[in-house]
């Protein structure tokens, strides 16, 4: 479980830092080869990060934030799946896709925006995780996603970075510390030591 968490920060982390740094550097340059290369594979990092919070939370979680991350993590998939396609495969091709194509990354985008809001709303109700980076994900993920493709300005590298660095806050609060382990640690010695004993 602690690997988990770790994995899931450390990944989280990266994603953030993917998403906050060429959006940040965009606002100067405009969108680079170099720039899109880095934002098309961030969110294969977030992926763990997800998983991670879940994990954290999943005692006070209920129905809400289950079937949230359930809806978030299938709408990462698509919506990291058309990040990719667009950032590393045709950015760099300079092909603009065809209209069915436009429609079905569109509607990628839509589920993971409706993915992170039922997640975000359980994250919420869960009180588990750090409230600010909480509302930015449960707010601004959704708003960041469906702007993907505007033009860049000022605002989308600010949005850039404020996703990016809600992402790394999440990724922080999930790391295990020595007092979290410990505390497992003795509750699993105790529980081993209690069927042991036990008739």
């Amino acid at each position: 479980m602690d690997f988990l968490l770790r994995f899931g920060a450390v990944c989280g982390a990266l994603s953030g830092l993917l998403i906050a740094v060429p959006g940040a550097l965009e606002a100067f340059t405009g969108e680079t080869l170099a720039t899109s290369l880095v934002l098309g594979v961030s969110p294969a990092m977030a992926a763990p990060l997800l998983t991670a919070l879940h994990l954290k939370q999943r005692h006070a979680a209920g129905g809400l934030a289950v079937s949230g991350y359930a809806a978030n993590i299938v709408g990462l998939g698509l919506f990291g799946a058309a990040a990719f396609a667009l950032n590393v495969v045709l950015f760099p091709l300079g092909v603009t896709p065809a209209a069915p194509t436009r429609v079905v990354l569109l509607a990628s985008a839509a589920v993971f925006a409706v993915g992170c809001v039922w997640f975000g709303v359980g994250m919420v109700r869960a009180r588990v995780h750090p409230r600010v980076p909480v509302w930015i994900y449960l707010i601004a993920l959704p708003v960041f996603t469906l702007a993907a493709r505007l033009p860049d300005t000022p605002l989308t590298s600010g949005l850039h970075v404020l996703v990016g660095g809600a992402l790394v806050w999440l990724a922080v609060s999930v790391y295990p510390n020595a007092a979290t382990s410990s505390s497992a640690t003795a509750a699993a010695n105790s529980s081993s030591v209690a069927v042991s004993a036990g008739p």
